[in-house]
């Protein structure tokens, strides 16, 4: 299997307080692999609103800045909804990994959510490689995938 984003940029990611933890042993299990991250927070496990968390990390991706985004919140809704606010974002709340190859396959997602109190830490990371490595099959999908943008 092979990267399916620019390897050469970062990874964006954020999370508000109930994703904090995931969010960090995330970024050591991507530093250990030989990625590069950025890390738009939160760093307290304190009550924070995820949308401070979720544009910063939604915008470091529609920018080119960042090669993807993964957030994280309690059950990923709600940084799955800002993220998707921005035009340049597909955001995908991922819980299964079947999930999360339809979510790289089918809907040439770039932001992967995560909900930090339904998913097992081991199966995040089982996702965050499918979704690392899932091509977009383009084809029948990619005009579905234009079709998403309101502009």
């Amino acid at each position: 299997m092979s990267y399916m984003f620019d390897a050469s940029k970062p990874i964006a990611l954020g999370a508000d307080h109930a994703g904090v933890q995931y969010k960090n042993e995330i970024i050591s299990w991507l530093h250990e692999k030989g990625y590069t991250t950025k890390d738009f927070g939160t760093y307290t496990t304190d009550s924070v609103d995820y949308p401070d968390f979720a544009h910063p990390t939604a915008t470091s991706v529609e920018t080119g800045e960042a090669a993807f985004g993964i957030l994280f919140c309690g059950t990923a809704n709600g940084v799955a909804m800002t993220a998707n606010k921005h035009e340049g974002i597909r955001a995908g709340l991922c819980w299964r990994a079947e999930v999360t190859e339809f979510t790289r396959s089918h809907n040439d997602a770039n932001v992967i959510c995560i909900p930090a109190r339904y998913v097992p830490i081991e199966l995040a990371k089982e996702m965050l490689e499918i979704f690392m490595t899932t091509a977009f099959e383009g084809g029948r999908h990619q005009n579905r995938v234009t079709k998403i943008s309101c502009a």
